[in-house]
């Protein structure tokens, strides 16, 4: 537990080191940014926006979003809320709720790094995660950017196994400042 700590807090500790000003305006304190990836969370099967596949007739299917309010030039706080539902045999959950909470810090306005809180209910299964993501931000317009990066996502209950049961990821995220 005291490694997941100094983890995160050295994560959010090194964003504080990095000053910039935001380009045009999109990161500044009061505004939003609405994201899409290819990964909401580990506790969660949920992919933002929508997912559906059908295997042999069964289908499972979820829905989520994320979005950001800037309280300082440059960091979000961030959260989320999805929905999943599973019919497909051999899985022991039918349907789950998702919801994440966090920050995110652009360093340089290039380099984006997270921290969250990510967690899961469905029939009693709770898991818990601590996540932490480093990327880069490409900004193909000047409020609009794709952000491939790292994820790992460390277990803190049972659910989630305990710190035994970790999560690796590489992700790609499109965000909108608004």
């Amino acid at each position: 537990m005291k490694k997941l700590l100094l983890i995160a807090l050295l994560a959010v500790g090194f964003s504080g080191y990095a000053q910039s000003e935001s380009e045009n305006g999109v990161r500044e304190k009061g505004s939003w940014m609405l994201e899409i990836n290819t990964g909401f969370g580990e506790a969660s099967p949920s992919n933002t926006v929508f997912s559906f596949r059908s295997v042999d007739g069964d289908t499972a299917w979820s829905i989520g979003g994320e979005a950001g309010y800037f309280i300082a030039d440059d960091f979000a706080l961030k959260f989320g809320l999805g929905y999943s539902s599973n019919d497909i045999d051999g899985f022991d959950s039918e349907s789950s709720f998702n919801w994440k909470f966090g920050g995110k810090y652009y360093i340089s306005e290039k380099f984006p790094v997270g921290v969250d809180l990510n967690g899961s209910s469905s029939d009693g299964y709770t898991p818990l995660y601590l996540g932490i993501q480093a990327g880069y931000a490409w900004h193909i317009a000047s409020n609009v950017s794709i952000e491939p990066g790292l994820r790992y996502g460390f277990g803190l209950n049972e659910d989630a196994g305990d710190g035994d049961f970790n999560h690796f990821g590489i992700n790609i995220g499109f965000n909108i400042f608004l």
